[in-house]
């Protein structure tokens, strides 16, 4: 077997492929694009779902690439066994309409078992296949030196997401060898397909052949489709002899890097090699995901990011590593992987201070967490109880990154268990909450033979004119071809020239008619990409129809073209503002551009000043007021690339590509309709900006005749409130809003004061009422009007009289509820918790709360809920105060009865 470095093997397969016709593809963004069904592309083929179902048609057929790739449905097996990451590489080859099994299972052999490429033992491959697939079996079996008794039938092997395109698949399978036979000989899981550690999977060759229809049928596809994938990591440990994956290339220089911080050493680390792999998984999967534009929070993708450095910062606290260490892998990560993937090499630097926020953020909280549990063990040692609840180490885990592993650690040294069923539970809910956010959207649509075959010939106008006359090419109604579309129906119309722009970049689809001479004949309600690449409009008819190969007028609304020209070029410059203004980390996260407003989302931190947004403002309006030419250029992908152009979120490019750049300040490759110069946007005004995402934010605003009637709207709602204050100019509205202040300041002063006084006087006759439940005395207290603070006080005033060993009191604060429980510290003693005492009764006003014990607080937004509090309070009391008492009573009164 060769000896080959992660790096070339990488680019061996690329190169195989190429050889064999493909284009080679650069990686893709983890973060999906327009993909609802997906928080991360999690396979090779997530990239290119528009090519396999027909939506598009790709410039080739036959495609390869190395795609990074994110998959977090089993964080807890990471590390724990030899191949589960959450980051990891996938080969692929890909093949729509073109080639089908023949040459996909020739070439996959030829590039495993030739001497030029991997150069891997025949005799220790075997596959799988689908028993009905006999076509598959047979040209393995005809394969040169592959040893037909190696081929096993698995019932598994057929690759279906629900609707759309599916099919068969054959999977190869390298034999590790007796040493690693983890099995009996007569488990029925010891054979290649089966779960154990003997034959390891290198290689799934998917047929798509059939469309999964809606009802369940499966009909043979217009355009069979291949997609292939091989773990990088995966087949680097087959060629580097290594027991798991964590011993390649791809991780031992993060792994020996750990070393070197920790002071432990990783071969004889022993059950602490978790950690190592733990570790260096998850600084791949962060660091690639951060340079893509994901950035740490409390939901979506965010979430997943912020779960993995405080798993990773637990883990090397369990090596001894108690200061913040992980930014200090980064390097060695693009070190490693930085080669083929020039977007981390290039931002080593921005994910480090990424890293390095969130890992000093969260040290600041372990210690809440280590506290936490500590008070959890000495509470229930004092109970007498000697199991931690699963739900309180989830809580660990979930809040504060605690592996349940170092909270069983932490339990075993005090002589307690944790109850790992509970906690399994408590993370199967949580799975499940996982999968029931994730959209119901199929993941690929039904593919159709219509759209697909309809290849003429098109050219698009639209840059220089607005009016044209086309020849209709080709009508499709209810997916099926017509020579005519009928008066007063819809349906896809082809021309072989159209000024009609089709929606994408963000660009909203054009606006307009379809004429005969002076007759309208069609409105354009809609125009999107054929998978062909043409422009196809959605028409409404009126009075005559639309005919094949007949010649008509399309003219574009020309004032909302213009409109969306400008808010086009101000998004350009927006985006360039942002990244001035806040860092080059604020990259463009999807778009809307149409004649109404613009609309920009970007990633970034946290929420944006206003200070910063005042600044963003001022720089587009800069260029607007400085009438910059707006120059528009085509030219070779790599030579735009080298000028600096940035490519917009969400687009495909070709070999030549369109260059949009603005004073050489905003330089960005772009399909959609611009200004000729900057004075022609007007002015800009930005009107809000808020959080959308983790780690994404959102700004909109509008652009010429737009922006000036919103100055004029706010400039009418100015002199309204200026005529409700009574000032006669508008710079006296702050002073006489100030003074206003004041004034409703003084009145709450006299309101509380004279609130004061009336709980005072009421003071008496409220701690005259006591009560009994048990050996314990409580009164309740129903008030008007009294915020937390008297309550307060009102509880301070019942502590220095000993009125009773427990208070509750309770007031209506407008739309809400306060509730305070006071507790005795006699009573404390004794074991009564105000905290205990306050959740069922907070329950009644419909919210919740806590505290220490002496004292607990709690809130409701249930007014109408006070007198039934007052009402079962003393019930609830009893029940938890003097539960034996009140069963001897119930009792009493049964026997009575």
């Amino acid at each position: 077997m060769k000896e080959l470095t992660s790096h070339q093997i990488r680019q061996m397969f690329l190169d195989f492929f190429a050889e064999k016709g493909h284009k080679v593809l650069p990686s893709a963004s983890l973060i999906p694009v327009n993909d609802p069904t997906l928080l991360w592309i999690n396979s090779g083929v997530a990239t290119l779902k528009k090519y396999f179902d027909g939506t598009e048609t790709p410039e080739v057929p036959r495609l390869t690439n190395s795609q990074k790739s994110i998959r977090t449905n089993d964080i807890e097996n990471v590390g724990v066994t030899a191949r589960h990451h959450t980051l990891f590489e996938m080969l692929g080859n890909f093949s729509i309409g073109d080639y089908f099994k023949e040459d996909a299972i020739a070439w996959a052999w030829e590039f495993l078992t030739d001497e030029q490429w991997l150069g891997l033992d025949p005799d220790r491959l075997y596959v799988t296949y689908y028993p009905e697939d006999t076509e598959t079996k047979e040209l393995w079996e005809q394969i040169e030196n592959f040893d037909s008794s190696h081929i096993v039938p698995v019932e598994d092997n057929f690759w279906d997401i629900g609707a759309g395109p599916c099919g068969p698949d054959t999977e190869i399978f390298y034999d590790r060898g007796e040493a690693f036979n983890n099995l009996a000989e007569d488990d029925p899981e010891n054979y290649p397909g089966g779960e154990n550690e003997r034959w390891l999977e290198i290689w799934n060759l998917v047929f798509s052949e059939f469309n999964h229809m809606p009802d369940d049928t499966y009909e043979p596809l217009p355009h069979k489709n291949v997609d292939t994938g091989m773990g990088l990591e995966r087949i680097t440990s087959v060629i580097q002899d290594t027991p798991t994956n964590f011993e390649t290339d791809l991780f031992m220089p993060i792994i020996q890097h750990i070393q070197e911080i920790s002071g432990v050493n990783y071969a004889s680390a022993e059950d602490k090699q978790v950690s190592f792999k733990v570790i260096a998984d998850h600084i791949r999967a962060v660091s690639f995901a951060v340079s893509d534009g994901a950035l740490p929070s409390n939901e979506g993708r965010g979430y997943i990011l912020r779960r993995l450095i405080r798993r990773s910062v637990m883990h090397g606290r369990r090596l001894g590593i108690m200061r913040p260490f992980l930014a200090e892998l980064v390097p060695i990560v693009s070190e490693v992987m930085g080669a083929h993937y020039q977007e981390l090499h290039d931002k080593v630097a921005f994910v480090q201070q990424v890293i390095s926020n969130e890992e000093d953020r969260f040290h600041e909280t372990i210690e809440g967490g280590e506290n936490l549990l500590e008070d959890l063990i000495a509470d229930l040692k004092a109970e007498g109880k000697q199991e931690i609840p699963g739900a309180k180490a989830f809580q660990l885990y979930d809040t504060f990154g605690f592996p349940l592993e170092l909270t069983q650690e932490l339990a075993q040294e005090n002589g307690l268990t944790v109850d790992e069923a509970g906690f399994e539970e408590h993370m199967s809910e949580q799975r499940e909450r996982a999968r029931a956010a994730r959209s119901d959207e199929q993941s690929m649509s039904i593919q159709s033979e219509i759209l697909q075959e309809i290849d003429a010939d098109f050219t698009f106008l639209g840059y220089e004119q607005i009016k044209a006359n086309g020849t209709v090419t080709a009508i499709v109604v209810d997916d099926q071809r017509s020579n005519q579309l009928p008066p007063h129906s819809q349906g896809w119309v082809f021309f072989n020239r159209s000024p009609f722009y089709a929606e994408s970049g963000g660009q909203v689809a054009d606006q307009g008619g379809i004429f005969d001479g002076e007759d309208l004949f069609a409105e354009v309600l809609d125009v999107q990409k054929a998978p062909n690449g043409q422009n196809m409009h959605y028409l409404k008819t009126y009075e005559y129809p639309i005919n094949v190969d007949q010649s008509y007028t399309l003219e574009v609304d020309g004032s909302a073209r213009m409109r969306t020209r400008k808010n086009h070029t101000a998004t350009h410059l927006l985006h360039q503002g942002l990244k001035t203004v806040l860092g080059e980390h604020a990259n463009q996260a999807g778009s809307y551009v149409g004649p109404d407003r613009l609309r920009f989302d970007f990633s970034h931190f946290g929420k944006v000043t206003e200070e910063e947004l005042s600044q963003i403002e001022a720089y587009v309006n800069f260029w607007i007021e400085n009438s910059v030419p707006v120059n528009i250029s085509e030219m070779p992908i790599d030579e735009a690339k080298a000028s600096g152009a940035q490519a917009l979120f969400g687009e495909k490019y070709g070999d030549i590509v369109r260059v949009v750049n603005i004073a050489n300040e905003s330089i960005e490759l772009c399909g959609g309709t611009h200004v000729g110069n900057t004075n022609e946007i007007d002015t800009f005004k930005l009107l809000s900006e808020s959080g959308i995402g983790a780690g994404i934010r959102r700004i909109e605003a509008l652009t010429g005749q737009a922006a000036i009637d919103y100055y004029r709207e706010q400039e009418a709602i100015l002199h309204q409130a200026q005529e409700a204050l009574k000032v006669s100019q508008a710079d006296q509205m702050v002073g006489r809003i100030e003074q206003m202040h004041q004034e409703i300041k003084q009145l709450e002063s006299q309101v509380e004061s004279l609130n004061a006084k009336l709980i005072h006087v009421q003071e008496a006759d409220l701690f005259a009422q006591v009560e009994q439940a048990g050996d314990f005395t409580y009164i309740l207290a129903a008030v008007d009007n009294q915020n937390n603070d008297q309550l307060r006080n009102l509880g301070d005033t019942w502590r220095e009289k000993a009125a009773s060993n427990i208070l509750v009191a309770v007031s209506n604060q407008g739309d809400k509820v306060g509730l305070l429980v006071f507790v005795d510290d006699d009573s404390v003693a004794k074991g009564v918790k105000a905290g205990d005492l306050i959740k069922p009764l907070a329950k009644l006003i419909g919210g919740g709360g806590g505290g220490r014990p002496q004292m607990a607080q709690a809130g409701g937004k249930n007014v109408a809920g006070i007198p039934q509090l007052m009402e079962e309070a003393g019930s609830i009391i009893q029940a938890i105060l003097a539960p034996e008492a009140e069963a001897t009573d119930t009792e009493t009164e049964s026997e009575e009865a």
